[in-house]
């Protein structure tokens, strides 16, 4: 007996001893430079079937990205992109992100086509010759589609950008260390080279509201941000439902996917030309327009009307989206097609459907706090105010959430991430913001 625990013990050490050394840090001066590989991909297929292919790749000077927990994902996302040592088949780089294109394949449309879509996405430019390997995956995390492709930094055709010609900038804010925080760039859509002031204060308007909210409130010395002075020949965007063609930098429009208020863009590769040479991680496109929309993609971009009375609002709705991934919380009376399965616990931090719970704001809801929640007890305590004049809330598991009416559940009555009549974050998805501000700059 003595001798079998004494195997069982030496498995259960290697086991740990194998789990460490694959979540080693990794040091980012020893694998990268200090600049940023870009890679263009097309994704392309249909409901059926998805193809990932390479389009070019990309050399711009200087990296802003994260340059600790290099091969750790703070969010699972819709899709990784993971780089390893090409010799010793180590994970160097990871990072997350969702698309437009695994949003198109969940309408009727994808049944019966293909289409295709460009994605962009930023890795530190790798010392030497390194595997990088794209993944989708859909709605149960499963993944449906992967492809492997080598990058040799030594190779000639790999295209510099962002050396010779770089966009116009303003600094609106500079982060307390540079070489620690997360780089915010706003670029101009539908703005003319007259029309740049405006953009200027456009852009102003969105850094002051997003630091209204907390965490982002206490942590605004982690941020540096600019505006990019991308300049259109029109004003506005396109808002095809109304025959409204525009040229812009980025060629945005309203309708997308035939919802008249999703604002978008689907030239990804124009958008990062754009950003060229600018520091920047992640993007918030503001669209000159006063019509009602946005957008926001993991690691993609925010995109965001600028002058409509309800631009701060959802700018920052957008920004959690981009930012921190976070869920939308409210449901639709009718869902054609769940996003979410029953069975199957969403990757996003602010939503559950009970099926591992443990992990996200389980730790903030009162014992006394039944789950699932009245949605009575919520509105009770939505209506009140604390002694500072702040709407309280409960923190519990409410039903409706993810587009869903059942089954997938959110953390308080109202959020920024449920309502546009909601000011602040709910405790949960301030919680899941923080971690990640902490995730980039600690």
């Amino acid at each position: 007996m003595n001798i079998f625990r004494l195997i069982i013990f030496m498995i259960c050490m290697c086991a740990i001893t194998s789990s460490k050394a694959q979540n080693k840090s990794v040091d980012f001066n020893k694998h990268f430079c200090d600049s940023t590989l870009r890679i263009d991909y097309i994704f392309s297929g249909n409901a059926q079937s998805q193809q990932i292919s390479l389009d070019k790749c990309n050399l711009m000077p200087r990296w802003y990205g994260k340059k600790n927990n290099l091969n750790i994902l703070p969010v699972q996302g819709n899709g990784q992109i993971t780089v390893r040592d090409h010799h010793t088949k180590e994970i160097i780089y990871i990072n997350s992100f969702s698309t437009l294109f695994q949003e198109w394949l969940t309408y009727d449309e994808a049944k019966t086509i293909s289409k295709s879509f460009e994605n962009v996405f930023l890795v530190p430019m790798p010392k030497d010759i390194v595997d990088v390997t794209v993944d989708l995956r859909n709605n149960r995390h499963e993944i449906v589609t992967s492809m492997t492709h080598i990058v040799d930094p030594n190779d000639i055709l790999i295209r510099h950008t962002g050396f010779n010609y770089v966009t116009p900038y303003a600094a609106l804010q500079t982060a307390e260390d540079t070489t620690k925080c997360i780089h915010i760039a706003y670029v101009a859509e539908g703005y003319t080279a007259e029309e740049m002031p405006i953009f200027l204060e456009d852009a102003r308007i969105a850094t002051e509201a997003l630091f209204e909210h907390k965490p982002f409130k206490t942590k605004r010395n982690r941020f540096n941000i600019i505006a990019v002075k991308s300049v259109s020949m029109d004003t506005g965007t396109s808002i095809p439902s109304q025959g409204v063609w525009k040229k812009t930098v980025l060629g945005s429009h309203f309708d997308t996917f035939y919802s008249n208020r999703y604002l978008t863009t689907l030239n990804q590769k124009n958008l990062h030309d754009a950003l060229a040479g600018t520091p920047y991680e992640h993007i918030i496109v503001l669209v000159n327009t006063s019509e009602y929309g946005g957008g926001g993609i993991l690691n993609s971009y925010n995109l965001s009307m600028t002058h409509h009375p309800l631009y701060k609002q959802v700018v920052v709705h957008e920004f959690g989206h981009s930012f921190a991934g976070l869920a939308d919380e409210y449901a639709y009376e009718q869902e054609s097609l769940p996003m979410y399965p029953h069975d199957v616990e969403p990757w996003e931090k602010n939503i559950t459907t009970l099926v591992n719970f443990h992990n996200k704001w389980e730790s903030l809801i009162a014992p006394t706090t039944p789950i699932p929640t009245p949605t009575d007890l919520g509105k009770k305590t939505n209506n009140k105010k604390n002694k500072k004049g702040v709407n309280a809330h409960t923190i519990g598991v409410y039903e409706g959430a993810g587009y869903s009416l059942k089954g997938v559940y959110r953390p308080s009555f109202d959020c920024r991430m449920r309502s546009n009549a909601n000011p602040n974050f709910c405790a949960a998805c301030q919680k899941a913001i923080n971690e990640l501000i902490d995730f980039y700059t600690e």
